[in-house]
């Protein structure tokens, strides 16, 4: 071996893998059931604070993350996101699976961009599992920690992996 392709073999790819898996009802059968995902992510790139996450978030969430995304990307596009269901035909079950891969599709998308990569509010969707109006007021420096901490906290706690 060369010289050369030594110095390849200690130069460590940036890798993060994304998932949206194991689908679930909350709330079943009254009228405010939802489902929740569960997004497990592991990755070797500077970019993120905790090497290894899961955390269970909601569609509208991702909503609310895509808008966010798109406000501060500038002309970056930001990925679609799977359509809300009004006339859906088949099983419910069908329609979670269709929706689970297209959050998890969107999920892969945003994390190859540098730019979207570059907002906490990405970061904090991913590897803490703070409310909506926490994570606005923690990147607004109005929250009790600041981002870093809000991610460690959260990957110190163990909630993680007790899911």
């Amino acid at each position: 071996l060369g010289i050369g392709s030594r110095m390849l073999e200690n130069r460590e790819e940036e890798l993060t893998t994304v998932r949206v898996q194991d689908p679930r009802v909350q709330n079943e059968g009254s009228w405010n059931s939802y489902v929740d995902y569960k997004i497990f992510l592991h990755t070797n790139s500077k970019a993120f604070t905790a090497k290894t996450s899961c955390v269970r978030r909601r569609y509208r969430e991702f909503v609310w993350l895509r808008r966010q995304l798109q406000k501060n990307a500038g002309l970056v596009p930001v990925p679609e996101l799977p359509g809300k269901s009004t006339f859906f035909v088949g099983s419910t079950d069908e329609f979670i699976e269709k929706r689970r891969q297209g959050l998890q599709q969107f999920l892969e998308k945003v994390v190859q961009n540098v730019v979207l990569l570059s907002d906490s509010r990405l970061h904090l969707f991913l590897q803490s599992q703070l409310s909506v109006p926490d994570i606005e007021a923690c990147v607004q420096g109005q929250g009790t920690q600041t981002v870093t901490e809000a991610i460690l906290h959260y990957a110190m706690s163990n909630c993680g992996w007790v899911q």
